[in-house]
């Protein structure tokens, strides 16, 4: 079971390094690894794990993170109409973006990031996914909303790309111009 003691922290190299793509079918220890990933998640959002295993919450969380290099990520969510979502993909990859942008108003968090960062992530409004599920099932995902922008998330986590590096150092408070605000 992954604990806040598996999570590597900012500053840590592997953080910085793109990862590796996942041979496919993958092996036993990658699908492994993938469900430690989604079980770290959802246990995450259990008030009693959260308490005995002193978890901090999240809702995605990719293989870096816990300092292995490869392509596989974990996002389990509720979305804005109730409705859970929850995947663990290898080898996920943006095929296609929208122009327009989106940003959460409350900034964005990282279970690898122990600090506060204030400022807007600008992230696509809308974004197609390809993947192959944790079950060997190629997924074609249309995604908006919430969970277009923790997709976009995790995915840079697999390219050596962290959240803050997206916000506007001269006004981390600027609002991206014409971009969609979503609450969270």
């Amino acid at each position: 079971m992954i604990t806040m003691d598996d999570i590597i922290r900012e500053g840590h190299p592997a953080l910085r390094k793109a990862a590796e793509e996942v041979a496919l079918p993958p092996s036993d220890e990658d699908k492994k690894t993938l469900q430690d990933l989604l079980d770290y998640v959802s246990n995450s959002q259990n008030p009693e794990m959260i308490e005995k295993y002193g978890l901090r919450p999240g809702i995605g969380l990719a293989a870096p993170q816990i300092n292995v290099s490869k392509r596989m990520i974990a996002i389990r969510l509720t979305d804005e109409k109730g409705i859970l979502h929850s995947y663990a993909l290898f080898n996920p990859k943006i095929v296609s973006h929208s122009i327009e942008k989106s940003y959460l108003t409350s900034g964005e968090g990282c279970l690898s990031v122990d600090r506060p960062v204030p400022g807007y992530v600008p992230r696509y409004a809308r974004i197609r996914v390809k993947a192959v599920s944790i079950e060997g099932e190629k997924i074609d995902l249309r995604l908006r909303g919430l969970l277009s922008i923790v997709f976009q998330h995790e995915i840079d986590h697999l390219n050596g790309i962290m959240f803050y590096d997206h916000i506007n150092v001269k006004d981390p408070m600027q609002e991206p111009e014409g971009a969609i605000a979503i609450e969270r």
